[in-house]
């Protein structure tokens, strides 16, 4: 037998191989983006929204029309002329026509026995906002990359089951909630959407991670990801640099990443209800901290600074034991009582009473959300905050 050989193994920081690849994934975002920019500007492109708004002008009345022309005129043109015929106008008359004009660019959609968009939807692609609630839609339209003027869009208590990849192309988005949903994935073109500055995706039940490419979300201010079933910290969440409220709370992580003090400007932290045993030291290095909220029933230990400093409000929530017993028995009946699974020709009968228990339980979230924000944002203003809370259950019977 010849001489042993030993083989080379490569090595190299953790960091310098992670800057490579968003090195990487900058260039091919940038790539991406001139892409879309030639299609955007490309003549059959133009000529076909043309057609299509004035296939659309035809349905509008003359007065709708006329005011819909001067919102484009002013969103295209430079503003001073219109701002001196303002100024010459009565000042309730501009506020009533600008509130009307709000009202003509958004779209609202809600109702139990809704299950698609309109067919019209397609050609109002001068919205900025649109709002779709309780409603049975599981897709968001193919068309929706149309919507280049869109800045809010509001999508919560539906069914939807994913996001379209063209959801990116939404460039002058700045708010996206697509709470209560059906969503296991967030699409990583969502990352184009660079003026985005609040993400609510909360109350998704099968949603355990968000892409990294969402790192280049620079400027968001909010990202809501309560009542998922997260097991860690987002990467991408610790690299948007502006965020100033983290919402975590109702999920299963069990520690926290120890670069955290990389968001210098995050004011408020919510880690509620959580599997969490410690806090890392690292909390302490953020000098814009000021409320921290999580849930004392098995957190053990905690930096004292992040206790008792001045300028921080820690705030501990405690669950109700009978309460949370009373909920595990429940949970341990449904699972393993007698009549738990479909009897024969009962099956149907079945999955109608799931979705049912399903719809009551997220309502019953939401509304718990609700309440525990509203309660949160109180001890906010007070001038001393109580060492403890204990969450109770009230129920009328009436």
């Amino acid at each position: 037998m010849g001489p042993e050989r030993t083989a080379a193994v490569p090595f190299g920081d953790v960091s310098a191989i992670r800057g490579l690849w968003e090195v990487r994934v900058k260039k091919h975002r940038q790539r991406q983006r001139k892409e879309r920019e030639r299609v955007e500007q490309s003549a059959l492109a133009r000529i076909d929204q043309q057609w299509q708004y004035r296939i659309y002008c035809k349905t509008l009345k003359t007065s709708e029309r006329n005011l819909l022309h001067q919102y484009l005129e002013r969103s295209t043109l430079t503003g001073v002329p219109c701002k001196e015929a303002e100024q010459q106008q009565d000042p309730l008359l501009v506020l009533k026509d600008q509130a009307d004009l709000r009202d003509r660019l958004t779209f609202r959609l809600e109702g139990s026995s809704v299950m698609r968009f309109p067919t019209e939807l397609q050609w109002m692609t001068y919205l900025t906002e649109l709002q779709v609630s309780g409603t049975r839609i599981q897709l968001l339209p193919d068309f929706l990359d149309r919507f280049t003027r869109l800045s809010v869009l509001r999508v919560p208590n539906n069914r939807l089951r994913q996001l379209p990849a063209e959801l990116g192309r939404l460039t002058e988005l700045t708010e996206l909630d697509v709470s209560y949903n059906r969503l296991s994935r967030i699409p990583p073109e969502l990352g184009n959407c660079e003026k985005l500055l609040k993400l609510e995706v909360r109350g998704n039940q099968g949603l355990s991670e968000l892409p990294f490419e969402l790192s280049s979300l620079k400027q968001l201010v909010l990202l809501d990801l309560s009542q998922n079933v997260f097991v860690s910290v987002p990467i991408c969440a610790l690299r948007m640099e502006r965020l100033q409220v983290l919402d975590l709370s109702c999920n299963r992580l069990t520690d926290l990443p120890e670069d955290m003090d990389r968001l210098q400007q995050l004011s408020s932290l919510f880690l509620h209800q959580n599997r969490l045993s410690y806090l890392p030291h690292c909390l302490t290095l953020i000098p814009a901290l000021r409320t921290v909220v999580v849930s004392g029933d098995q957190l053990t230990c905690v930096p004292t600074r992040l206790v008792r400093g001045p300028g921080v409000r820690f705030i501990r929530l405690y669950d109700n034991s009978s309460a949370a017993e009373r909920k595990r028995a429940e949970q341990q009946q449904q699972g393993a009582g007698p009549g738990a699974g479909p009897g024969p020709g009962g099956r149907s009968r079945w999955r109608w009473r799931q979705r049912e228990e399903q719809e009551q339980e997220e309502h019953k979230d939401s509304r718990e959300k609700e309440f525990m924000d509203a309660y949160i944002s109180s001890l906010e203003d007070r001038d001393t905050v109580p060492e403890c809370t204990t969450k109770v259950s009230i129920s009328c019977l009436l």
